[in-house]
């Protein structure tokens, strides 16, 4: 397997879902996040920060349309300068075979080992590599919390969200098939595509150190009577990873909503970020527009439209938070075809229309406020990516944020990124940040601007910060995640081009 395949590999998430009957008018569905199976060795928090920022530049370019792609040498430089950057307490605790071949590569020793501390107004003007970061070591405790469940949602044809580990990905649970059988799909805003893998599936590259596709559920004539393979071909390369196969129908599910004979796509070959049997998905379903499908096929939520199943083609996302959750369980749902009244402030709703010339999900910013103070932007887009963590903008942008972080320093030669405190310096009742969208301030939450302890034994001390570097896809081009799809109730509407954005209830 490639070492930047493992890597990226060895942190990816996942979400279950559980259908429940649902009215024809739209349809709601918890997303699980779900996590690295148990016998997986956890990564040190730094390395799992870096593989969320490399990870986030390659959907960065990919959604933004970039000509130009960082080259995956300097994306595993980044790795290594982490690796080399551990304290070698640090390299015991979490020992990882791919650790040691990172640290064993040629170009890991020219790293320095030395932790200093550049504060932001002293790292103003210097130019930081796409893709920089910073962490070190509390997702040990994050990986072995596992997943934290979703409560059984009240409003109808709405499924939950399961939360796995430190709140990193989501999926549903989809039936297709005859017999009907269950298959964990990744939800991504950010592609458009559906696909399961194929019965008889291979890893993509032949040196990989698996013969077949994982302890997956996979989708074909031996299992489904009603499959048909139209043999046409199809391929798609996502941010990190790539599958490729062939186009088939067969009746799919949503939350009860049976689709018969629709038209999605089959893997026959998946990359190493799909194949270890410690993946907990099967598959993804793609929820952007049908204009970057690669399949040339009509997105899920399209087709349950046109076939009248939901009333309108809407997707809703409440992202929960580990943090939040009570009694063990999050909040966490996605719903198709409405939005849930009971999810969000009425009075704060807002409706932006969708800029991307291609097909994603993004919007203007009105200006942007950090610690309450005015940062006179009004150039800024942003793509908004529910399969994204981080929040990440160009270089500069994230110099002048932290800046305004009491606590924030650069590390350019230990950690190579922004380190913020845990526990906020600054006025409680403040918000450490806020985006402006359809003239409304929405606030991002100070801790999800903590991403993880660098070390899991001091909680209260140095996080790495949720907001990292990458200039890739274009001047004023920001790509938001979780860090503040967390904060919010959004909804994307396909009919009108438009993405709403408002005020979760308390």
């Amino acid at each position: 397997m490639r070492l930047s395949s493992a890597l990226l590999a060895a942190t990816v998430v996942v979400l279950g879902v559980d259908a429940h009957p649902a009215r024809a008018s739209f349809i709601s569905f918890p997303i699980h996040r779900v996590g690295p199976r148990s016998d997986v060795p956890p990564l040190p928090p730094t390395i799992v920060h870096q593989q969320h920022a490399n990870r986030a530049i390659r959907r960065l370019e990919h959604l933004s349309g970039a000509n130009t792609h960082t080259p995956d040498e300097v994306l595993l430089d980044n790795l290594q300068r982490r690796a080399a950057a551990l304290p070698s307490h640090i390299q015991k605790r979490y020992y990882h075979p791919a650790l040691d071949v990172l640290l064993r590569l040629p170009e890991a020793g020219k790293h320095t080992h030395a932790v200093g501390r550049t504060h932001a107004k002293e790292q103003e003007g210097q130019t930081l590599k796409a893709g920089e970061s910073d962490s070190e070591e509390g997702e040990d405790q994050a990986i072995r919390e596992g997943v934290t469940p979703a409560r059984k949602p009240t409003f109808k044809n709405t499924i939950g969200l399961d939360i796995q580990s430190s709140d990193i990905g989501y999926i549903g649970k989809v039936q297709i098939g005859t017999p009907s059988r269950s298959f964990n799909l990744l939800m991504d805003s950010g592609s458009a595509d559906l696909w399961v893998g194929a019965e008889g599936c291979v890893p993509e590259n032949p040196w990989d150190d698996q013969e077949d596709c994982g302890a997956h559920t996979f989708l074909g004539p031996k299992s489904s009577s009603t499959f048909n393979d139209t043999k046409k071909p199809w391929k798609i390369q996502y941010g990190t990873g790539a599958v490729s196969g062939t186009i088939v129908t067969d009746h799919i599910a949503f939350a009860g909503l049976r689709l018969p004979k629709y038209q999605f796509g089959v893997a026959a070959k998946e990359s190493a970020e799909f194949t270890p049997d410690y993946i907990p998905f099967d598959g993804l379903a793609g929820l952007a527009k049908a204009a970057i499908s690669r399949q040339g096929t009509i997105p899920i939520v399209e087709a349950l439209h046109r076939a009248g199943l939901i009333a309108e083609p809407i997707v809703s996302y409440h992202i929960p938070r580990l943090a939040d959750a009570v009694d063990g369980h999050s909040d966490g749902e996605l719903t198709l075809g409405a939005l849930n009244p009971a999810r969000y402030q009425r009075d704060t709703l807002v409706k932006v229309p969708n800029v991307s010339p291609i097909g994603f999900w993004e919007a203007r910013l009105d200006g942007v406020r950090v610690g309450g103070k005015n940062m006179h932007w009004s150039t800024r887009k942003a793509i908004f990516d529910s399969g994204t963590t981080l929040l990440i903008a160009p270089p500069a942008d994230v110099t002048a944020i932290h800046a305004r972080i009491p606590g924030a320093y650069f590390d350019p030669e230990g950690l190579g990124g922004w380190t913020v405190p845990c526990v906020p310096t600054s006025n409680k009742h403040r918000p450490a940040m806020s985006l402006v969208i359809g003239g409304r301030a929405f606030d991002i939450d100070a801790r999800d601007i903590a991403f993880l302890p660098i070390d899991a034994a001091d909680p209260e001390g140095d996080c790495t910060s949720g907001i990292s570097a990458g200039d890739v896809g274009g001047e004023g081009v920001w790509l938001v995640g979780d860090v503040f799809l967390k904060n919010v109730y959004m909804s994307t509407n396909v009919d009108d081009d438009s993405i709403s954005f408002a005020k979760l209830k308390k």
